[in-house]
């Protein structure tokens, strides 16, 4: 009866264990880490196709956290995906700044990378970021693949 009792104990708590491990893993992969939004300030871009970038996905300049995606909406004028971001009051980035949307990780995770230019006036509270790359979509890739293959066999 003792031995019985000692096994069902160290089951429990490798199954508390485990738990513990996929709250963490499940915090980690949904992009939860801090970032004070109170030092910073906003900027907007427009992308044809942000794919599947989400309100609060991070912006990063050479693999460091400089942002984050406040908002997200339809510019009905352009039909454009406008996207506000809050980049942190410590980076300043000049007007020529280009951004792209990247994908990280196996997950798919995607986010704004931002690559700096050379101009000299910085970006202020409320500028436009003019060159932007949009998200590559798969399936778009794989259907030119497959028409190019198609079209070079008609060849």
């Amino acid at each position: 009866m003792m031995e019985r009792t000692k096994l069902d104990l160290w089951v429990g708590m490798f199954v508390v264990a485990g738990i513990a491990a996929l709250v963490m893993l499940a915090l980690k992969v949904g992009n939860l880490s801090t970032y004070n939004v109170s030092d910073s300030y906003q900027v907007q871009a427009y992308f044809s196709n942000i794919g599947g970038l989400k309100p609060k996905a991070s912006i990063k300049s050479a693999g460091v956290l400089v942002g984050r995606v406040t908002d997200i909406s339809l510019d009905t004028e352009r039909y454009e995906a406008k996207v506000t971001m809050s980049l942190d009051k410590r980076y300043q980035f000049p007007k020529d700044t280009f951004a792209n949307i990247l994908t990280s990780g196996l997950l798919g995770e995607q986010y704004i990378g931002l690559a700096a230019g050379g101009d000299s006036e910085m970006l202020k509270g409320g500028d436009q970021i003019k060159k932007t790359q949009s998200a590559m979509v798969l399936e778009d890739l794989i259907g030119k693949f497959i028409y190019s293959k198609a079209d070079d066999a008609a060849k």
